[in-house]
């Protein structure tokens, strides 16, 4: 009998390994749009695992890449949650996309847990911690600022309760803080996100809060003056006086004032300094 023909022989199963996930081809991953959040998840947990494995650096990389595009829904989620708080919102992206980095960087699939479950708080450290260091536009103390946090969180709470907006003494004693730091607290509001001077003062007026604000009046300097000198100008003989008012009040040079009195310049000018240094005395 001949040898039997090769399309006759038996086929052996093909042999699947179970050891490693497949890996994603870079460029095919699917937007974190139109991912469902389980597939999103378990696909996260896949890529992580994969990162661990590899014994690459750039291939590392490239898969840590991929799992932070796979989660950029997550970061704009968090960073949205903060808006209206006087941080741009681009920053506010920045900054959630940067803990979004430092999740996939720092999460270790070997010690279990669900990867969203350690990001959305890592997230949330590094959009609270950005606040606290950049979002004031006068920075109090580090302790206003923490009780200023925990002001917010239980104002709703009181509120609801007392059916009113609780009073410094109330909040103090939900807090089991003393009453001056909460007054302090209180009055640090407009620090982070102050008052906009251009704004109006009623809706649609013309009249705004920079229009009422003073500004310094240089006359007062002169009322000062003339407070000050005035018992010591009425000390002085009749001519000096006379004097001191043509040169500082009716603005006339030395040679002016010389012709009115019958003095030249040069006795003008030392006249004006003797006087000018006894004032300057008596003020002391």
């Amino acid at each position: 009998m001949g040898p039997t023909p090769e399309h006759h022989l038996p086929q052996s199963p093909p042999v699947r390994s179970p050891t490693r996930p497949p890996r994603t081809a870079p460029g095919r991953l699917p937007s974190s749009g139109s991912t469902s959040a389980s597939d999103r998840a378990e696909l996260s947990a896949l890529l992580l695992q994969q990162a661990e494995d590899a014994g690459d650096a750039e291939e590392r990389k490239r898969i840590q890449e991929e799992v932070v595009l796979l989660n950029m829904g997550v970061a704009r989620s968090l960073a949205s949650q903060y808006r209206g708080r006087g941080v741009a919102d681009e920053d506010l992206l920045q900054v959630a996309c940067l803990g979004l980095v430092k999740a996939v960087a720092w999460f270790r699939t070997s010690l279990g847990g669900d990867f969203l479950g350690y990001a959305v708080p890592t997230i949330r450290g590094e959009l609270k911690k950005h606040f606290r260091d950049c979002g004031w536009a006068v920075r109090p103390p580090r302790r206003v600022q923490d009780c200023q946090s925990r002001i917010t969180a239980a104002t709703p709470e009181l509120t609801q309760r007392l059916q009113r907006f609780p009073r410094p003494a109330e909040l103090a004693a939900h807090l089991d803080v003393d009453e001056c730091d909460v007054i302090e607290a209180l009055g640090a509001n407009g620090c982070f996100a102050p008052t906009s001077l251009d704004v109006a003062l009623v809706e649609h007026g013309d009249t705004t809060r920079g229009e009422l604000l003073g500004e310094e009046d240089h006359r007062m300097r002169a009322v000062e003056a003339r407070v000050t000198l005035s018992p010591l100008l009425k000390r002085l003989p009749d001519r000096e006086r006379s004097i001191l008012h043509l040169r500082f009040v009716g603005e006339w040079n030395q040679e002016q004032i010389g012709a009115r009195v019958g003095l030249s310049q040069v006795q003008v000018s030392r006249l004006l300094s003797r006087i000018l240094a006894g004032l300057k005395d008596q003020l002391g």
